[in-house]
């Protein structure tokens, strides 16, 4: 059958993660698979999102290492930043890891890629640019999501990047910047640009940064940006923006102490993400959306309609790359199996997010503030990295993991990890909390020494120690005086 005629097992809307692994999953399965992509194939993660921003991250890193080295003995000089070869440097690595989304591997893959615009016209047809119509048994909405822009005054008459130019719209470094936001995006890459010698400002509007992850967290992130020389406005409102008579831009701040007036040569917006749906004809086909929370759908990712599902960042509840893919597997099942019974489902219980910052923040599950909130009854079990071994010997002792447990049990409902490794340290807490393994089993799991992976023994050993009662040390106690 020609491409784009007769009828598709499934057409994909959106080309990032959540629809490319829809497309390969169901194709390699035996079905016939339409994948529509009106701009760039990998998404957000691929071309302004995970990939270019982990390289910059890498980057930095050797920056920050070169000027750690007198620490260890090593006397070298300050180190010379070449931007253009960090940004340079950046886009090779994304370049290498492109053919993995490539038209030319889907195409090879079985996939009908079709590089443009589609719109619903029914709950059974979408229309292209063309005029190409692609009928389908199903479908799958997988757009993504964009950067939001605040209505503050001002903004529209300056220049400003976001997450979508910040990667390739930079032909020179500034001097100073401005990250509007402190979420995720703001915080990896305004310290990623301190750390190449750009003077860094971040304003935010809460009082802490990576206001979704814990305030423990977020206090080691505020002391370290403080020591890399990055300023923090809190607890801010920016009233508006006007272009600097001097070069750059001002933005006119209201914070607790006052009004105060933030130059800088270049802005960054990192005020959080919309989703995409506008222009897709959802109404055509009866699907029920919103401009802000994007596409409800229920946990088999279907949307209202029978037969169109809705995944990825524009469906969340999560907006990161691995709940994308694990979205798409569930989708592919429930295409090829679509009986009621049995009907794959999502389970976000364990739902790992990491911050790439240095330290570096990771957590999943129940927080000590949703504790709270909902009244559970927990213990709060914490080890920090200043008495890690392997971290004393690097000198990279700021950071701690603490976990969560329900109150007198020992089964795990969440943890945090602040530190080096924090992302690779976490899933071993993760995979135990899913798997039904406590800290009592973590603690009593030989660990090669001396690594970062034993922080999660010893904070097993920390609720191990909370077992011994002073009764049951006193019968520990009598025991031991009758073997002397």
């Amino acid at each position: 059958m020609k491409k784009g005629e007769g009828r598709y097992n499934i057409v994909v809307i959106g080309a990032g993660t959540a629809g490319l692994v829809t497309a390969a999953g169901t194709a390699g399965l035996g079905g016939r698979v339409a994948l529509v992509e009106s701009r760039l194939m990998g998404g957000d993660c691929l071309n302004y999102g995970c990939v270019p921003s982990k390289a910059l991250i890498a980057a930095a890193k050797a920056a920050k290492a070169v000027r750690r080295a007198p620490r260890f003995g090593i006397e070298v000089e300050e180190p010379r930043i070449d931007f253009d070869r960090v940004f340079e440097y950046m886009r090779s690595r994304r370049a290498a890891i492109a053919p993995n989304d490539s038209v030319e591997r889907f195409t090879g893959l079985g996939v009908d890629v079709f590089e443009a615009r589609a719109r619903f016209v029914s709950s059974r047809e979408v229309e292209l640019d063309d005029g190409t119509r692609l009928r389908g048994a199903n479908f799958a909405i997988a757009t993504g999501t964009r950067p939001w822009i605040p209505p503050i005054p001002g903004l529209d008459e300056i220049p400003f990047l976001t997450n979508e130019t910040f990667f390739d719209g930079q032909e020179t470094a500034p001097k100073s910047l401005l990250v509007l936001g402190g979420g995720p995006i703001g915080c990896e890459m305004g310290q990623v640009m301190a750390r190449i010698g750009v003077e860094v400002t971040i304003v935010t509007d809460v009082e802490h940064l990576l206001s979704r992850d814990d305030p423990e967290a977020s206090e080691v992130l505020h002391r370290t940006f403080r020591d890399e020389g990055i300023e923090i406005v809190n607890r801010a409102r920016v009233r508006s923006f006007s272009a600097d008579p001097g070069g750059g831009l001002r933005a006119d701040v209201e914070t607790p102490a006052g009004r105060r007036t933030v130059t800088a040569e270049r802005l960054l917006v990192a005020t959080g993400r919309s989703p995409n749906v506008n222009d897709l004809g959802l109404d055509a086909a009866g699907v029920r959306h919103d401009a802000r929370r994007g596409i409800p759908v229920d946990a088999s990712l279907r949307t209202n309609v029978p037969g169109i599902y809705a995944l990825g960042d524009v469906a969340g509840p999560y907006r990161f790359t691995h709940t994308a893919d694990y979205q798409a597997r569930i989708v592919v099942r429930n295409v090829l199996l679509p009986w009621p019974v049995p009907r794959a489902k999502a389970d976000y219980r364990h739902v790992p997010w990491v911050t790439y910052v240095d330290p570096e923040i990771a957590h999943f599950g129940l927080r000590e503030a949703d504790a709270e909130e909902n009244g559970t009854a927990i213990a709060v079990h914490r080890f920090p990295n200043d008495d890690l071994d392997r971290a004393i010997t690097e000198s990279s002792e700021r950071g701690f993991v603490k976990v969560v447990t329900a109150a007198g049990k020992d089964r795990i409902l969440g943890a945090t990890v602040v530190g080096a490794r924090a992302g690779e340290i976490l899933h071993e807490l993760l995979v135990a909390a899913k798997h039904g393994v406590g800290l009592s089993g973590i603690s009593g799991t030989i660990h090669a020494y001396p690594t970062w992976a034993q922080a999660a023994q010893r904070v097993g050993d920390a609720y191990q120690r909370t077992r011994l009662t002073p009764r049951a040390k006193a019968i520990f106690t009598w025991l031991y005086r009758r073997r002397r």
